[in-house]
């Protein structure tokens, strides 16, 4: 069971009531059995629902990453948010890894340029 601290709980509860597809009003449809029944994430610190996170929590990428994967997160190298690496090699959050990768690749071309260009004076006839 996974257990949230103070900040974690408000973020949990503000998701459940925007984008829980099963809330209705506070309640819970998947626990509704005739009566209304309270949502679960809204009134504990522990994340207990399977549909909130499977659907909701994956909207929120750094919140889950400090939720669901403690062990395997790492911090951005450009903005220092934390994400989940899709391999070991992983560096950048996929905000910054775009845009890193533009910066390298116009960086790699214009060395590769540079060292072509460099040697024209010299080139055999």
């Amino acid at each position: 069971m996974i257990r949230l601290d103070e900040k974690q709980y408000r973020a949990v509860k503000k998701m459940t009531r925007a984008a829980c597809a099963n809330n209705d009003c506070g309640n819970c449809l998947l626990l509704d059995d005739g009566e209304p029944c309270v949502c679960v994430q809204s009134i504990s610190f522990s994340l207990m629902c399977h549909w909130f996170r499977v659907a909701v929590l994956p909207l929120d990428g750094e919140l889950a990453a400090a939720l669901l994967c403690r062990g395997s997160r790492k911090r951005c190298a450009v903005c220092g948010a934390a994400f989940v690496p899709k391999s070991n090699r992983g560096k950048y959050c996929p905000d910054c890894a775009g845009r890193m990768k533009k910066i390298k690749a116009a960086e790699r071309k214009r060395k590769q340029r540079q060292r072509c260009h460099a040697l024209e004076p010299f080139k055999p006839a």
